[in-house]
């Protein structure tokens, strides 16, 4: 047997596709299981994405090899929506580049930026891919916890001189996967501050940018005056267009950084096909704050039923303002026992020690179901004996 590469000792298994192994053994069992998981959207993207692609697929020009910056089309649209929604300026030619999903486009950065010896400023808890990849080029993640007490934003103060002067980037998510947080642009202009003063480079994921839930809109990254000197930012239409299966997003501003992601996915994949950017930039254009407020809306009441019902069962969990997740400390503390015993009544929530050190003694709730399934996983829970909730 061929000796595995030694990075391969660095890399965990995908948080997801193990949740996912676990939910099919108890289906093997018989037990109908209902996510509140992995955070894919159950409802369909706007009609005229559907419309687009259908229409664009049928076009023999589009059955070739896309380009590898992206589709003028898209990244011109992208540009214009990020002049109509924040008010940044974006040349859709250096500062604009279409991604296979802000997933990919996150991985393949940090392969452009960090070898052996590099730092890589990273919240805890946060998205597995930041620190997977940053294992996978040798550097090191300095993780920035994100506590309740800081309204899960992290202590950019408390970061140590000599850790700032190796670090190459700075992740930030708002809104935040798994808290639901969001940040106001006092923060984002103070980590804009950091990274010009320590030369790094300010990695935004605003992958839920679109879905706040009390009426409030997010800010860009690149609102703050010269942020597009230190920063890019990653936008993704999966979860505000329901397009998780398209696999599209854009990576914004600073044209250095732009230019050397592209420069390695020219070397690691051959683009998005066009039919989807077509579909993607008929999105944006469409004038799409309609669309957001209704998924808005849907997730609100699923939110508030959810959580509402889960307090009458004695859980105390709190109302996100943001995304579709409710993050909530675990009965008992301990997240993985309280999400193995529910995944045996047939619901599906995410420990949260899968997010980093610490999201232990938390899970994530996804809100990507109807309600009626929310009623019938409040039904579930309130069934089981004995409750893990008593106090």
């Amino acid at each position: 047997m061929v000796r595995l590469a030694s990075r391969m000792d660095t890399l965990p298994p995908y948080l997801f596709a193990a949740l996912d192994e676990r939910r099919r053994a108890v289906e093997a069992r018989g037990v109908e299981v209902i996510s509140l998981g992995i955070g894919d959207p159950d409802l369909p993207a706007p009609p005229v994405v559907i419309e687009t692609v259908q229409r664009e697929a049928a076009r023999a020009a589009n059955h070739r090899y896309p380009r590898y910056d992206g589709l003028p089309a898209f990244r011109a649209a992208v540009a214009a929506y990020y002049g109509r929604r924040f008010g940044v300026s974006l040349d859709r030619d250096r500062e604009v580049l279409t991604v296979i999903g802000s997933k990919e486009g996150l991985a393949h950065l940090l392969w452009a930026y960090v070898e052996a010896g590099d730092v890589v400023l990273a919240p805890d808890p946060s998205y597995p891919v930041y620190d997977a990849h940053t294992g996978l080029a040798g550097g090191e993640v300095y993780p920035l916890p994100l506590t309740e007490e800081r309204g899960f934003l992290p202590d950019l103060k408390a970061i140590p001189e000599d850790v700032l002067r190796r670090a190459k980037l700075l992740f930030i998510n708002y809104p935040n996967n798994p808290t639901g947080a969001v940040a106001d642009r006092a923060f984002l202009q103070e980590a804009v501050e950091l990274c010009r003063r320590h030369d790094i480079l300010l990695v935004s994921d605003a992958a839920y940018i679109e879905m706040t839930l009390e009426g409030e809109r997010a800010p860009s990254v690149l609102e703050i005056p010269g942020a597009k000197d230190v920063a890019i930012e990653f936008y993704s239409l999966s979860k505000p267009f329901n397009m998780t299966g398209f696999r599209l997003g854009a990576a914004v501003g600073n044209a250095q950084a732009i230019a050397a992601l592209g420069r390695i996915k020219n070397n690691s994949d051959s683009g998005q096909w066009n039919a989807v950017q077509y579909a993607g930039a008929a999105a944006l254009e469409q004038d799409p704050e309609a669309f957001f407020a209704g998924m808005n809306q849907v997730y609100r009441a699923r939110r508030d039923k959810l959580c509402l019902g889960l307090r009458e069962l004695g859980w105390d969990v709190p109302m996100p303002k943001a995304t579709f997740y409710v993050w909530a400390k675990a009965p008992g503390g301990d997240d993985q026992a309280f999400a193995s015993r529910l995944l045996e009544a047939g619901v599906v929530v995410v420990p949260g020690s899968g997010y980093g050190k610490y999201g232990k003694g938390y899970v994530r709730v996804c809100l990507t179901v109807s309600e009626e399934d929310i009623e019938r996983v409040l039904t579930r829970l309130r069934d089981l004996t004995p409750s893990p909730f008593a106090n």
